[in-house]
Order: C-alpha cells, then structure tokens, then sequence
C-alpha cells in the first residue's frame, strides 16, 4: 500500500500534495491562499487532529488548482504548516470530500490517481427523487 503523493497546482503554483481518504477536509498552506476568498465557520468552531497537533478550523478558504492540467475548486482549511509524509514538505492535503466531489478514485496498490470524473465535467444530481444532469 503506498501514499500518493503528487505535485498539483493550486492558485497556478505548484505544489505538493497528499491524497488523503482518511481526512475529511481539505487544508492547503496558508501562504498559498492567502488571495483566495474566505468565511469564517460558526461557533463553535470545529476541531481535528492533524500532523500530531489539534487545529481549530474558524474560516474556510475557496481555492482553485489543476490536477495533471484538469482544473478544479474546492473549499480548504488554510493552516501554517502541514508538515512531511515520507520526506516531502506537504503544502496540500486533499481530503475525502475534495475527492467525491470531484470523483477522484486512488488505487493504493499501484499509487495512481484515477481522474475519470474530473476529466468527464458532468455530474448526476438528485433531487427529490428527480435526476437531474448538469453537464459543463
């Protein structure tokens, strides 16, 4: 079983990221969204352990990035320092809910990433009962 670990873009500068299942949001270093938009969570705040420390999340940030050339946006905890996975510094963690809205898949065993929905741009929405497609 290996980590991925990739180089993506985010704000168009690259950077290092782990695809992370295991966590839920998606925290990026704050010195690359320090432009992006943000919003402050309610009170209280949530909290989640995360390179050994405790963090306290008070604002999201919207950030866009490129993964192997195809764009997406996510909302992301910015955070001062993620720290290192197998000798990288970390200045991306893409967590679970990144991944299912954009359906990227992992395959542990061979440490790839499958983009197939990324790369499709259209997405089945259900509403009460009813499909509805929005393609891009």
């Amino acid at each position: 079983m290996a980590r991925i670990i990739k180089t993506i873009e985010i704000e168009e500068v690259p950077a290092v990221a782990l695809f992370d299942t295991g966590a839920l949001y998606t925290y990026v270093s704050s010195s690359l969204a320090q432009d992006a938009p943000r919003i402050k969570m309610p009170s209280p705040s949530p909290r989640v352990a995360i390179g050994g420390r405790t963090v306290e999340i008070r604002e999201l940030c919207l950030i866009k990035g490129k993964i192997e050339g195809l764009g997406f946006a996510t909302d992301a905890v910015p955070i001062d320092e993620l720290g290192k996975v197998d000798g990288y510094d970390l200045d991306v963690l893409i967590g679970a809910r990144t991944m299912e809205q954009w359906e990227i898949k992992l395959d542990l065993r061979t440490g790839t990433l499958d983009l197939d929905g990324l790369r499709r741009r259209e997405f089945t929405e259900y509403i009460t009962g009813l499909e509805v497609n929005y393609p891009d």
